[in-house]
């Protein structure tokens, strides 16, 4: 399966699910993670510390593709429309994660809408959530089903155990030292579950 995370936002977790998605994947099949993105924030990740599977940027991933079962593709932010079509075209399901805030919404309209005129699986990933008393997660996940657009039923909660998970170079469910680690990792745990059970 090839699941590619992209979109027209920086900064509403697209490197974090890529990385996790491929992480649950790994779980199921050996997975190859391809950094597309010009930050190269993937391979940077994985620099740091031992991640559970193999990440390469988009010029090796030809070389290796064919030795993996399951492919996940981090993209650069924003992508042309020309590009866009290439990545939509090239997977079997877009991931699109937002925040809830209305600039990161707004983006993901926008993509949605550029996505209309291709034949392409796509579902919206909220992110970022804050913690509750505050409902913009909530309010967000409503509004986009709302409107009848695919979203994932499960959304990742904003949590500071992510970045220590990026220093640490590793995934989220192997930092030992907080006490959220396995919260964290089961957003991603149930979403992936909703890709592939």
């Amino acid at each position: 399966m090839i699941v590619t995370v992209a979109s027209f936002k920086g900064g509403v977790g697209k490197t974090t699910s890529a990385l996790h998605l491929a992480a649950y994947f790994q779980g199921k099949a050996p997975t190859l993670l391809v950094d597309g993105d010009l930050n190269r924030s993937a391979l940077d990740w994985a620099s740091r510390g031992n991640l559970p599977f193999k990440v390469v940027d988009e010029k090796q991933a030809v070389k290796f593709a064919r030795e993996y079962e399951h492919i996940i593709i981090d993209t650069p932010a924003r992508p042309s429309p020309d590009e866009l079509k290439t990545i939509a075209e090239g997977c079997d399901l877009l991931v699109l994660p937002t925040s809830p805030d209305a600039l990161a919404l707004g983006a993901t309209l926008q993509m949605v809408d550029a996505l209309h005129c291709l034949k392409t699986n796509y579902k919206i990933l909220l992110t970022l959530i804050p913690p509750h008393p505050n409902k913009t997660g909530e309010d967000a996940k409503n509004a986009i089903a709302k409107v009848e657009l695919p979203i994932f039923s499960t959304g990742i909660r904003r949590l500071a155990v992510f970045q220590k998970a990026a220093l640490e170079g590793v995934p989220v469910n192997q930092v030992k030292s907080d006490s959220y680690a396995g919260i964290a990792w089961r957003c991603y745990f149930e979403v992936g579950k909703e890709i592939l059970p």
